[in-house]
């Protein structure tokens, strides 16, 4: 099966066609990437058109991909296949990106938030391969999860399921979602950074110069990559943050298991990048709050997919919808 994906970021923007085969999923050919603020959303939309267009004249003349998976960052409605307004999209608002994409190449398309179609993706071809029920968490730039449930994909009534980053895991903390001390706010990219400058700043303020940040003029440079890095390399500080990491993590996991008893849940991003020095603390939370028998029916994994998934994401997408026969757009 020959399908199309398309993959809308808030950095970049990218098109690909792919062949399924069974549990085997091959990226055949990948557009460069477009820089997403470069482009308005219609030229953006009509350039990847053109990019799938031209990828798909390298099949061979008998072979023709079966549809369009679109993977793109809420909020969106994915049953009328519109993006609607993403934060780190501006200037996406109300755009019929998968009527856009379908009209301009003949192929049918549908689309699914990024959380989504990483589920389907870690489901078809990951670390949740032949698991009627898991869930999949983001961890990247924000934090959101994807529900496969009793062997499918699960949106909610109006399509939001999934919004895990919005709980509220303390009073105060760092902002996520628009909300202080939620679990985006603690387990996401933006998130750890803030976590990263009240810390630091703390020590500096107590007189200590930390090797992460030895100057209150260093605070703004501060970002997860480089915490995850430096805690990597022993920095007492940088382990120190991640570690409150892993604690809100286990926090939210323990609700998730105990609310959808599910039989994996798979991290991708930041969480794999820096299992080592996050997954312990999580596992300490999980086994004092989780239920017993829920959290010994759960693994917790990183993605197996890593920094591949965007491609096989988009392509799940498809894939998906083609074989539990969902209308298109």
């Amino acid at each position: 099966m020959y399908l199309a994906g398309v993959d809308i970021g808030g950095t970049k923007c990218a098109a690909c066609i792919g062949r399924a085969d069974g549990e085997q999923v091959e990226v055949l050919c990948r557009a460069v990437p477009r820089a997403t603020r470069e482009y308005t959303p219609a030229g953006m939309l009509e350039a990847l058109a053109g990019d799938l267009r031209g990828c798909l004249s390298a099949l061979p003349a008998w072979e023709r991909a079966e549809g369009i998976g679109i993977s793109c960052g809420g909020p969106l409605d994915s049953r009328a296949g519109v993006v609607l307004s993403p934060p780190n999209l501006p200037g996406w608002d109300a755009v019929p990106a998968a009527k856009i994409l379908s009209e301009r190449t003949g192929l049918p398309a549908w689309l699914c938030n990024d959380a989504n179609a990483g589920a389907l993706a870690e489901w078809q071809y990951g670390a949740g391969r032949d698991c009627g029920d898991l869930v999949f968490l983001t961890f990247g730039t924000g934090l959101g999860a994807g529900l496969i449930l009793n062997g499918r994909l699960y949106e909610g009534a109006s399509g939001m399921a999934g919004e895990l980053g919005h709980i509220r895991l303390e009073a105060h903390g760092p902002v996520g979602y628009g909300k202080a001390g939620s679990f985006e706010g603690f387990c996401s990219g933006g998130g750890i950074a803030q976590l990263a400058r009240a810390f630091a700043l703390e020590e500096l303020q107590a007189g200590k110069s930390p090797a992460l940040c030895p100057d209150e003029g260093a605070l703004p440079a501060l970002d997860a990559r480089g915490v995850g890095e430096a805690a990597a390399a022993g920095d007492p500080l940088a382990r120190k943050i991640l570690r409150e990491v892993g604690v809100q993590l286990g926090r939210g996991l323990s609700v998730i298991i105990d609310m959808i008893n599910p039989q994996k849940i798979i991290i991708g991003s930041i969480f794999a990048r820096c299992y080592n020095e996050i997954w312990p603390a999580a596992r300490e939370v999980l086994e004092r709050e989780a239920l017993p028998a829920a959290r010994a029916a759960c693994e917790v994994l990183p993605s197996a997919l890593s920094e591949s998934v965007g491609d096989i994401a988009a392509l799940s997408v498809a894939r998906y919808h083609i074989e539990t026969a969902e209308e298109p757009v």
